[in-house]
This record gives C-alpha cells, sequence and structure tokens, in this order.
C-alpha cells in the first residue's frame, strides 16, 4: 500500500497545539465483519468514491480467496458484490460501529492474504479521548489524566508509520483504545487540556512506556528489555498498589509457553529463577525437559513469564507457583504510583519529569511528503 512518509519537527518550548495528525488504529483482524453506519455516508475505495448513501445501513464484509465481498442488511445496497482489496466506510453524519463499540472518523478495510484488517483512521486528538478512557479511570486525580495523555500522545506519535497498513492495534499491546462510547468528560478534558504536548529526547517523541502498578519499585528498560534507554531509569515508587498476587503453573503450561517461543523441551522436569535484575525482577531462569535444558534472558523470559499468565516479573518462584506484586511490564509511569504523587499535592509536570528524567515537555509540528 502507498502512504505518505511522515516527518516530524518538535519544537522546545510550549506553544499552540499542532493539527492533529491521522492515526490509523487496527481494530480487528476478521474473516467476516458486520459495519453499522448511523446516518449518512460514503464509500469509497482505490479509485475513489463509488456510492453515497443516506443511511442508517449494515453491511456484511467477507474475505474471499480474491478480496473484499460486499453485501447489505436492506436491499437495495449502495453498492455490493466484489470490492476489490480496499474498502472504506466515510460517515457524513453520526458515527460507524464494529459489534457494540461505536468510533469517530472512518473505517479502512484492507484484504491481506484472506484476512479483512478493520482499521480506524482518525485524528489524534479524537483517538486519546478513546484511549484514556481504557487506561486511566475517571476517578484518578487530574494530574494523572494530564500526565497520560501526553504520554499515550506521545507514544502515538512515535508509532506514525511503523507498519505499511496501520499505526497502533486497540489492546494493551499497544494502548488500549474503546472509542466513542467509553468517552467521558474528564477524560476529554485532560485530552483537550494538554493538546498538542509531548515528552521528547533530542528533538524526538520518546518511547513513552507506562504500566498500571509497578509493585513498589519501577524498572529500567535494560532489565526488561535488555537494551538502556537514558530516561528510563529505576525509580522507587512508594505509592504505587503493589498489589500482590499468586499464579500456579503446570509442567504442561510451562511447555506449552516454551513451544509457543519456537522450543522443543519434552516433557518439562523442573523450572528455577537464575538470576534477578536491580528492581527484584526476574531476568533469567532455567528449564529442564527430557530433550532439552533451556535458559532463557531478557527479553525473552519476560515474554514466557507473560505467557504464563504472571501479572509482572517481579516475582519469586517456590516449586511451581509464582508470588509477586505490581501488574504489567514495570518500565515508565506506574499509573497508581502517578495518583499517589497526584494526591499528595505533585502536578503532571512534577509526574512526568520524576518517571521520565532527562526529557522535555514540547509541543510538535508535522509535515508530510512522499
Amino acid at each position: 500500500m502507498k502512504r505518505g512518509l511522515l516527518v516530524i519537527f518538535f519544537l522546545l518550548a510550549l506553544g499552540a497545539a499542532a493539527q492533529s495528525p491521522p492515526v490509523r488504529v487496527l481494530l480487528e483482524e476478521t474473516g467476516l465483519a458486520v459495519v453499522k453506519l448511523e446516518g449518512a455516508h460514503s464509500l469509497w475505495n482505490w479509485a475513489g468514491r463509488i456510492a453515497d448513501d443516506a443511511g442508517p445501513r449494515v453491511y456484511r464484509l467477507l474475505a474471499s480467496d480474491r478480496g473484499i465481498e460486499l453485501v447489505c442488511d436492506d436491499p437495495p445496497c449502495p453498492a455490493s458484490g466484489y470490492m476489490g482489496n480496499l474498502l472504506s466506510f466515510v460517515p457524513r453524519e453520526g458515527a460507524f460501529a464494529l459489534g457494540d463499540r461505536r468510533y469517530r472518523g472512518f473505517l479502512r478495510v484492507v484484504w491481506q492474504e484472506g484476512r479483512l484488517l478493520l482499521i480506524n483512521r482518525v485524528g489524534l486528538e479524537d483517538y486519546l479521548q478513546g484511549v484514556l478512557p481504557g487506561e486511566v479511570p475517571a476517578s484518578f486525580p487530574f494530574e494523572v489524566l494530564r500526565a497520560q495523555a501526553i504520554l499515550a500522545r506521545t507514544y502515538t506519535l512515535s508509532r506514525l508509520g511503523s507498519n505499511p497498513y496501520y499505526d497502533l492495534c486497540d489492546t494493551a499491546r499497544c494502548q488500549v483504545y474503546l472509542g466513542l462510547g467509553a468517552e467521558t468528560p474528564r477524560h476529554t478534558e485532560a485530552v483537550r487540556a494538554t493538546a498538542g504536548r509531548i515528552l521528547a529526547y533530542r528533538g524526538k517523541p520518546i518511547s513513552a512506556v507506562y504500566h498500571a502498578d509497578s509493585g513498589g519499585t519501577t524498572a529500567a528498560a535494560e532489565e526488561v528489555w535488555g537494551g538502556a534507554i537514558p530516561y528510563l531509569q529505576a525509580r522507587d515508587d512508594p505509592w504505587s498498589l503493589a498489589k500482590r498476587w499468586r499464579v500456579q503453573v503446570s509442567p504442561r503450561q510451562v511447555q506449552r509457553a516454551l513451544q509457543d517461543l519456537g522450543y522443543s523441551p519434552g516433557a518439562v522436569q523442573s523450572m528455577k529463577v537464575l538470576d534477578k535484575g536491580p528492581s527484584g525482577r526476574i531476568t533469567r531462569l532455567e528449564v529442564v525437559g527430557t530433550s532439552a535444558r533451556i535458559v532463557l534472558e531478557t527479553p525473552k523470559s519476560a515474554r514466557f513469564l507473560r505467557a504464563l499468565g504472571l501479572p509482572s516479573t517481579l516475582a519469586t518462584l517456590s516449586g511451581w507457583s509464582f508470588s509477586g506484586r505490581g501488574s504489567g511490564h514495570g518500565v515508565g509511569m506506574s499509573q497508581w504510583g502517578a495518583r499517589g504523587f497526584a494526591k499528595r499535592g505533585w502536578n503532571y509536570r512534577e509526574i512526568l519529569a520524576y518517571y521520565y528524567p532527562h526529557t522535555v515537555l514540547t509541543s510538535y509540528r508535522l509535515s508530510a511528503s512522499r
């Protein structure tokens, strides 16, 4: 798919909000989809606009072996049959919906190797209004919501152009995105109050990772992912929730998790933690099976432990039972920790400066060229 190359320029002082760039969010990858349009809309493909409809309308899409097949629930349909490998639904009134979720912007459907990629193309600031409700409760202090809006905006900018078809997914693997129906006045106010503001390091948006609960101390990037990043350092996190948990696993579960990572351990006989990082997170462990002895190190050890269902890697192992604290990878801002700082009078600038040292709070400009 041809697309523009985004070139990002940053201002080193807070200023007017930048124009909101488009964001492409993967909502679903499927073979069959039902799309609801609430009002007047148009249908577009590679060649341009192919139909207009007054709506409302329900469409059904099927990924055939050659491309997108389209039908509607209430003929006569404005368009139907074979649509090629790209189709866009562009609302002129109202929103569009997939299942019980409504979305701003428009829906782009891309056929790829027998599957449909359902992609929401939406302005950045509108997108953030659907992100914040999935990341922090509206009941959190407003300074946390403002900090979260800046991080979500920064993270999104850092991902623009990362994939030929989409920039982000809508799950916690990227950022949780719940769409129009989840928006709240308080979350929207936080987005608008920080419009255009991001965190930058050496003129580029930072890798603005964050998590729910550090368990008492955040982790440096190298402890979790194996590579050092100057602004992602270990920090004491005295106001984190530090929720305790226990996960019991079986040798069969361990075997399946290793197989998913490409290993062939045979029947698993034992598992042992070999090393931990400065924050206490597991960074190296050993699994012995009938076919192989496997040693996993960061970052594969973290992926393996997530596959076993551990909320975090801040854990100890006894037999086949893990006990630990916290939730998430532990790098960057702890949302519960930020809540504690805000309740003690910190503003969003102080919160961000604490969790992301050496960064600059700034605004940005975008220009696009091919």
